[in-house]
């Protein structure tokens, strides 16, 4: 089985540019190939994970992937999906952002011994001649059909800026150095950068009379079609300072049974026999499916020990087993005591907001140890601990112990 052939089982490929074509050069040859990733946050998120597991697939068959950080695209902004600007950040921001990127796909991707290589866009982008540039590529796209692509129609009516228009030309360029700098023959993406994707194909194609390829692959959504990786607290980040191992841990845990099986293929190594045979346990049975794929990701993510430490935790929050130490945990001081609970828990992070807080406690969900919470006026004393412990339940399924 070819790597084009497991990306399809798995249900990876959203759209090709020429499928046959590239089927057979991924059989016969091992060839270069790019995702690029904008540094819009300082840590990679879940929808980011997806693209590092088509690109350790690629890589596992001997394809070298090629990490392009978005130094330069960065200042600019991709348009696709969104249907505002972006927020227009410093260079130093990019950078710091750049390289926290590099830490994290670090754990993904085997970059000894030039089995991939990382670039930065700025690093060819920033010093361009607009004028010249505008001469040698600008003439190779046609506004109208621009303005046609999904990416730039979505925008027209809430107004597209001429500096996000330059994007697409940008991404296009990156596609065209990669090739001549690296021997880059496709670019892969998520199918929400299908234009982008083809404006790139098609400038080498044109260019360089030479052939290239694109290939986006599904992007993460729930069986109903909302985006996956969004939390209350925000995205999933990769980064476990900014989601805990413990909240990635329990996210996948309790996604909904008909998205167990697509999210197995998606975001394991698993075989797809075993994909196949706990994607098929139904009821009570799924939860089994669900503790292996939480522990799986979170283990790909965070290490063996922070998924056997929220395995852990989250059995002895649900299950009645498992050490407790391991739960979210925050350390208050004894000046905790005598303050409104609602006070406590916002300061600590444990709410959002006072405004989350009022509302969990109106609709009597929030428990401290065995006792709900319905006064809003509640006050934190010492007494409601048990050996210097607190386990805080907010709403069925988010658990949290305080001590001091």
């Amino acid at each position: 089985m070819s790597v084009f052939d497991t990306l399809l089982e798995r249900g990876y490929i959203a759209q090709t540019t020429h499928e046959d074509e590239i089927r057979e050069l991924l059989e016969k040859e091992k060839i270069s190939f790019y995702i690029g990733f904008d540094p819009t946050a300082d840590s990679l998120h879940v929808g980011h994970f997806l693209g590092m597991m088509v690109m350790a697939h690629m890589q596992r068959e001997g394809h070298r992937p090629i990490c392009l950080i978005g130094g330069g695209t960065g200042m600019v902004g991709d348009p696709s999906g969104k249907t505002d600007m972006r927020r227009m950040m410093t260079p130093e921001e990019i950078q710091h952002n750049c390289d926290c990127f590099k830490k994290q796909m670090e754990r993904f991707i085997d970059f000894s011994d030039g089995k991939a290589i990382m670039v930065n866009n700025a690093d060819w982008l920033l010093g361009l001649n607009y004028i010249d540039f505008l001469r040698t590529y600008g003439v190779h796209f046609s506004v109208n059909r621009m303005l046609a692509t999904e990416c730039f129609k979505n925008r027209l009516e809430r107004g597209l800026s001429f500096f996000e228009f330059n994007y697409m030309i940008m991404q296009s360029y990156d596609f065209l150095e990669l090739h001549n700098r690296h021997n880059c023959v496709m670019e892969m993406g998520g199918d929400d950068q299908w234009s982008n994707i083809i404006g790139g194909v098609e400038l080498i194609r044109r260019k360089e009379g030479k052939p290239a390829f694109g290939m986006t692959y599904t992007l993460l959504t729930t069986s109903d079609g909302r985006k996956m990786g969004k939390t209350e607290k925000g995205a999933l980040w990769l980064d476990p300072e900014k989601t805990s191992p413990y909240d990635f841990y329990q996210y996948w845990r309790n996604i909904n049974d008909a998205d167990v099986k697509r999210c197995l293929a998606l975001l394991t190594f698993l075989p797809m026999e075993e994909v196949n045979r706990l994607g098929s346990l139904q009821d009570q049975a799924i939860n089994e499916a669900k503790k292996v794929l939480a522990y799986e990701v979170t283990k790909m993510v965070h290490g063996e020990e922070e998924a056997q430490k929220a395995q852990s935790a989250a059995e002895a929050l649900f299950g009645g087993k498992g050490a407790l130490d391991n739960a979210p945990t925050v350390t208050l001081t004894e000046e905790a005591f005598g303050k409104k609970v609602i006070d406590v828990l916002t300061e600590a992070k444990i709410f959002a907001t006072k405004s989350e807080g009022r509302r969990l406690i109106t609709q009597n969900g929030l428990t401290l140890a065995d006792s709900k919470v319905t006064d809003i006026e509640a006050v934190l004393t010492e007494d409601m601990f048990t050996d210097r412990s607190l386990l805080v339940r907010k709403g069925k399924k988010n658990y949290f112990r305080l001590v001091y």
